[in-house]
């Protein structure tokens, strides 16, 4: 029988993922911690069937028994084949809409016999808020992108009407339309919020509509440290919300003692001598093109630099005639890495990134400086924030990567005095995370919280 009454039933948390990239791991791991931190309370933890068997078989996730999984459409017709276009198959998932998202919650209460009292959400899943509103229940929305990325979703429109309105040519500047964020520039932004009109995807639009959308929360969930975004920005955002809550980020779990050295990695990094190897990967998402990886192993190659880089062998063949035999002796190759281990490594110096929320998270937790090559999405205003409000890293000069702008930036940060700053920076960056992350520090609090919000 399903319980029915509201004083004193068992908590039922639904949990909607966005079953694509580098968004599942953090979402579990924040569902973990709450499992763990409220036991009575269940959590069905609603994904499509592929995402759930990535996640949940899984050995290291250590799922607790209050945590089951169930899945819905991804919304790719039968037989239809995928194009190369990364928000194709986004736009499938998203147009399912709230009746796929619902069927998710039906099949929880079918199986727990318990009704849901309130729904956490990944919040590039808007509809979820249709869901949490039929069924009168809190909505908790967690934005796993850079914190800072959020504020260009408030102000697409105005930001829209400027670009458009701007002669060609004009340098545009965003202090007027994004607050505490005034360095970052119209090609920081992500290309959704520039373009509109009959172009726009379904991700697009459903991006530019968060800002009517997330001040409904009961609270918004923020994937990083209040202590590292400015002032204005943090006051902006509390000043549309019901609740802004900032947790300690939300990483992915590290792997087993047994896999997390498969490829020789760490063994490698500990006979390199202290902050000298170039850590290379541009995430698992997109590659470079052709020319910038040739321009990566040519730098690489001239630099002297040890260096270890997470590249795919399929992508192997671009690069120059015996680079790998050349470089062999002070250089790593492998498809894959232990990434949290590797950053956390004395041996690294920099880490040449794409700017990926996750990877630019770690890097700062463990002191590392960054060279920024962003492609999409909320990477461009993440390597701003690297290097103009944190200053831990540089931007590769005009965003394409040559084997002289990279040669300069890991001169810059590995040797050069000038580069004294970026490295002290980095370090101090991280001491503030450390104390943020304290049992008794903001997040922690903020995490309470949260806690308090799904138990009662």
């Amino acid at each position: 029988m399903m319980t029915n009454s509201r004083g004193d039933e068992n908590k039922h948390v639904a949990v909607f993922a966005f079953p694509f990239g580098s968004h599942l791991e953090p979402l579990l791991n924040l569902v973990i911690k709450l499992a763990h931190a409220a036991p009575n309370c269940s959590f069905s933890f609603i994904g499509t069937h592929k995402s759930n068997e990535i996640l949940f078989s899984n050995p290291n996730n250590n799922i607790p028994d209050n945590i089951k999984a169930y899945s819905i459409s991804d919304g790719i017709p039968e037989g239809h084949i995928l194009g190369s276009h990364p928000v194709e198959k986004i736009d499938l998932f998203l147009k399912t809409g709230p009746h796929n998202l619902q069927q998710g919650i039906d099949l929880a209460v079918a199986d727990t016999k318990q009704r849901v009292t309130c729904i956490i959400s990944n919040a590039f899943v808007p509809d979820s808020l249709i869901v949490a509103q039929n069924l009168h229940v809190p909505w908790i929305p967690v934005w796993l992108a850079m914190s800072c990325t959020l504020s260009s979703h408030f102000y697409t429109h105005a930001i829209r009407d400027h670009c458009a309105n701007a002669t060609v040519g004009e340098t545009i500047s965003l202090g007027n339309f994004l607050p505490g964020l005034s360095m970052v520039r119209v090609e920081d932004l992500p290309q959704d919020v520039i373009d509109g009109g009959e172009n726009e995807t379904l991700f697009s639009k459903t991006l530019a509509s968060l800002g009517s959308m997330l001040p409904q929360a009961k609270a918004v969930i923020m994937n990083f440290f209040e202590e590292l975004d400015p002032p204005l920005f943090v006051q902006d955002m509390r000043s549309k919300l019901q609740s802004l809550l900032y947790l300690a980020p939300l990483l992915a779990s590290s792997p087993s003692s047994a896999e997390e050295d498969a490829t020789g990695c760490l063994s490698w990094l500990d006979k390199q001598g202290a902050r000298s190897v170039v850590y290379v990967s541009f995430g698992t998402v997109v590659a470079p093109p052709p020319h910038e990886l040739m321009a990566v192993a040519e730098a690489l190659e001239e630099s002297g630099f040890p260096f270890l880089w997470s590249l795919k062998d399929n992508v192997k063949s671009v690069l120059p005639n015996g680079f790998i035999e050349r470089t062999s002796m002070r250089g790593k190759i492998v498809p894959w890495v232990p990434q949290t281990e590797v950053l956390a490594h004395s041996s690294v110096g920099v880490f040449v990134t794409h700017c990926g929320c996750n990877s630019v998270i770690q890097s700062i937790c463990n002191g590392v400086p960054m060279i920024c090559r962003p492609f999409f999405g909320d990477q461009g205003i993440t390597g701003r924030m690297v290097q103009d409000a944190w200053e831990i890293g540089v931007l590769v000069e005009g965003r394409v990567i040559t084997k002289n702008r990279l040669v300069k930036s890991m001169n810059l940060i590995l040797v050069d005095k000038e580069g004294n700053k970026i490295r002290e920076n980095a370090i101090k960056v991280k001491k503030i995370v450390e104390v943020a992350a304290k049992p008794d520090g903001k997040a922690a609090q903020d995490f309470n919280t949260l806690v308090e919000i799904i138990s009662t």
